[in-house]
């Protein structure tokens, strides 16, 4: 059982480790010429793990955070796949494309923005330059159901794809109303529908909660709803309010935003409605069925984050392409040029785009290991990193695991020779209890850095 009312106690600002470090401490040190020397050194047996990022959409949803660009003008979306087609002819030049792919990702913006002969040309140019797909590939596409057509259906089935995420947050009409995106139950209902007509078997739904005007009751209408619809994994975000960082979230009127006190009444029930209904905790934010995957590779410590959410291809090498994608590889990170300008500018010289990255140490290769396996697998084992670093694991940790004591007399892990456990109620706590291994933290005050919320 989760012990809500000890787990609101927690609630600080601080990382969500989609990466290790994290893009806070990427820089313009890392740039194509290190980029490319880290391509040339990855084990080439490793597997490929592509991210396409279509940047475009007609309309600002104001509870995004994603690199979006509004436009509602053809040519541009023209124009940039004439950009992906220069990037990816480099990255055939860079690299050894032949590779197995056993993942790929369109994100964005709203990739089904771009209209079926588009999405065809894109995947038809990944295929030509990485012609090798495992035939267990994951190939996913984020869908805006107000924007899909069975045209786009078939051409992204032709092309492979095999799993869908659609975007749907709340379904009540007055949070659509407020967050800038209306669409119907009945409209992502035709979408879904459309989907498994397709032999699409995989589908995923994003929610949010926290967002304005959303309270227990409306929330556990939309639950409801979702669950009928019946897709096979769902991820429940915490609405992180950083209009600091995205313009279009100050357009919101933060008075009509939940207290905290709602938002935990409407997880504890979220957690409870899902797991009655036939889907598992997976991770942080997520939900699966007991058949899925994900829910099977947790069960076997499999479990792996990226930029993209959970996956159970998370040993694979990630290829960022497009404007501000982020490629992961076993020793760095690397992020696109985030302005347009920039991008094509590159391109146009005959550059790989990179803008920023990051080389990680041995420390930093250690740390990320044992930071993502807490956050996929709620538990670690200290005697294969002991082997794999060559580390007495207590010693070398001793000061982060002094700092994990205060969760343990809570109830919240389990600290013994072997290992870390984290308990049920720990598990929604999991950011918390991976932060004493950051290193970064500690360099500068958590109060100068820009973080949500871990609760």
């Amino acid at each position: 059982m989760i012990d809500f009312e000890k787990f609101a106690r927690y609630s600080k600002a601080g990382p969500r480790y989609t990466s290790y470090p994290t893009a806070n401490e990427f820089h313009e040190g890392f740039g194509e010429k290190e980029y490319r020397e880290a391509l040339r050194r990855e084990d080439p047996a490793k597997a490929l793990s592509l991210y396409i990022h279509l940047p475009f959409c007609r309309s600002a949803c104001y509870f995004c955070g994603c690199n979006v660009i509004y436009t509602s003008k053809e040519d541009k979306k023209e124009r940039y796949i004439g950009y992906l087609k220069k990037e990816l002819a480099l990255l055939k030049e860079a690299m050894d494309t032949h590779r197995e792919v056993t993942q790929l990702h369109f994100g964005g913006g709203t990739p089904t923005f771009m209209d079926a002969s588009q999405l065809a040309e894109i995947l038809d140019l990944l295929h030509e330059t990485f012609p090798r797909f495992s035939d267990d590939a994951e190939l996913s596409c984020e869908i805006d159901p107000r924007f899909f057509t069975q045209e786009q259906m078939q051409a992204l089935k032709r092309g492979g794809i095999n799993r869908l995420s659609f975007g749907v947050q709340d379904f009540n009409p007055g949070v659509q109303e407020a967050i800038h995106r209306t669409q119907s139950v009945e409209l992502v209902a035709r979408a879904v529908e459309m989907a498994r007509a397709h032999g699409i078997n995989s589908i995923n739904f994003d929610l949010i909660y926290g967002l304005p005007y959303q309270d227990f009751e409306s929330f556990a209408k939309t639950l409801e709803e979702v669950v009928k619809l019946s897709p096979d994994r769902l991820a429940v975000f915490n609405y992180a309010h950083v209009p600091w960082m995205k313009k279009t979230m100050r357009k919101i009127d933060e008075t009509t935003l939940p207290s905290p006190k709602e938002k935990l009444k409407i997880l504890e029930h979220t957690i409870g409605f899902l797991q009655n209904s036939g889907y598992e905790t997976i991770g942080m934010d997520h939900f699966a069925k007991r058949e899925d995957e994900l829910f099977k590779a947790i069960e076997k410590g499999e479990l792996r984050r990226n930029f993209q959410g959970y996956t159970t291809k998370g040993k694979s090498q990630t290829i960022g392409i497009g404007l501000t994608s982020i490629g992961e590889g076993s020793d760095y990170y690397a992020q696109n040029h985030k302005e347009m300008e920039a991008y094509e500018r590159a391109l146009d010289e005959g550059h790989l785009p990179i803008h920023k990255g990051i080389l990680l140490s041995e420390d930093d290769r250690l740390r990320k290991e044992v930071i993502m396996s807490l956050m996929s697998n709620f538990k670690l084992a200290f005697a294969p990193l002991n082997e794999r670093y060559g580390i007495d694991f207590k010693s070398y940790f001793a000061e982060a695991l002094e700092e994990l004591k205060e969760y343990e007399e809570a109830g919240l892990l389990e600290l013994n020779e072997e290992g870390i456990a984290v308990s049920p109620t720990g598990t929604m706590l999991i950011r918390n209890i991976a932060m004493p291994f950051d290193a970064f933290l500690k360099k500068s005050p958590l109060s100068e850095r820009k973080f949500s919320k871990t609760v």
